[in-house]
């Protein structure tokens, strides 16, 4: 083979490592390699069989019970894994998102979604406070959660959230709790911050000021594009723009911040991230009060790959799924209208 045709098929090969990631089984929009197992944890038992998952180890003896009921997705085969912990939206259940957890959970992490609440009012400081808990509790608790064999590293957890989950989540990173563990990374999937300008729930997180926002961990905002528009006439936005996604990321603090990327999906809404069954009558609302894009099996798969290979950069080191989205965005399962990134260089071509 002549030098010139082995660097062609060495570039070849980065190429196509660039679009698809490293992991072996395919890119971070298809379901990874790990087998993956999804269980409930309650605030004083054991963890408990969750849809078609296999049961859960045992609680070990004096195992601490969380502090707010937990569904967990970890991969099956033993070993140490990096943690996630995933704070849902406004008045849904955790279980709406059990497709997502698990997308991201067979890509080789630990995700730990709490049920912050059942009925809440305006006012979230009950639930930064009760998310804070819930990372304060994964070192000596998490492990009776997890399959056999397998680890959580405390030293490398990271927080996402959807909608008012998302704000939380920047809360979280902003010190508005005080946290037991350092944040490895933040993911706000179409964070909202209230009904509008001026209208935003307490505490406020935007201020309308350019660089506010002096969040030291990584930081992705994914948003939609159909979310700050209204389903119908008499509805209001479920992400209104203003306080929104792009507001988030434009009030990120360039100097303090050590990354970030902000993608948008251009046909999709604001609940489009969901499972495709969210049954009983907060289910039938993800789809009756906010705008759709149809099917939401593209909407999760986007939003589960965006989010796994910002993680594999900022938590393991592995930046090539990230550098294969900035490279071709086109080669995500959605539209991108928007995809903008801070403090790096982009990839050789």
């Amino acid at each position: 083979m002549s030098t010139a045709s082995a660097a062609l098929l060495f570039l070849a090969a980065h190429c196509l490592l660039l679009l698809m990631g490293s992991e072996a089984g395919g890119g971070v929009f298809d379901l990874g390699r790990h087998g993956v197992r999804l269980a409930r944890v309650d605030e004083a038992r054991a963890p408990s069989r969750c849809g078609g998952s296999a049961p859960p180890a045992p609680p070990g003896a004096g195992a601490l019970p969380p502090p707010k009921p937990l569904l967990v997705a970890a991969p099956r085969e033993a070993g140490e894994y990096p943690v996630l912990v995933f704070l849902h939206g406004y008045l849904v259940v955790n279980s709406f998102y059990s497709q997502l957890l698990q997308h991201v959970a067979s890509h080789g992490y630990i995700v730990v979604a709490p049920q912050l609440y059942t009925i809440s009012g305006a006012d979230t400081t009950e639930e930064i406070n009760a998310a804070a808990a819930v990372i304060g509790w994964i070192p000596g608790g998490l492990s009776s959660a997890l399959p056999p064999g397998v680890r959580a590293d405390a030293t490398k957890v990271s927080v996402s959230g959807h909608s008012r989950g998302g704000k939380v989540a920047f809360a979280l990173a902003l010190g508005h709790a005080k946290l037991a563990l350092p944040l490895a990374a933040l993911v706000a999937v179409d964070p909202v911050d209230g009904m509008g300008v001026g209208r935003q729930t307490p505490p406020p997180i935007l201020t309308g000021r350019g660089g506010s926002l002096r969040v030291p961990a990584p930081a992705m905002v994914l948003g939609t594009g159909l979310g700050e528009l209204p389903r119908g006439p008499l509805l209001p936005p479920c992400a209104p723009r203003g306080v929104s996604h792009a507001a988030f990321y434009g009030e990120l603090d360039r100097a303090a911040v050590a990354g970030a990327c902000h993608l948008v999906a251009a046909d999709y809404g604001h609940t489009d991230m969901m499972d495709d069954d969210t049954p009983g009558a907060r289910g039938m609302l993800t789809r009756a009060i906010c705008r759709s894009g149809g099917a939401r099996a593209p909407m999760r798969r986007f939003v589960g790959g965006a989010a796994v290979a910002f993680l594999d950069k900022w938590v393991r080191g592995d930046g090539a799924a990230l550098d294969g989205i900035r490279a071709r965005p086109e080669q995500a399962p959605v539209a991108l209208s928007v995809v903008e990134f801070l403090d790096e260089e982009a990839p050789a071509e």
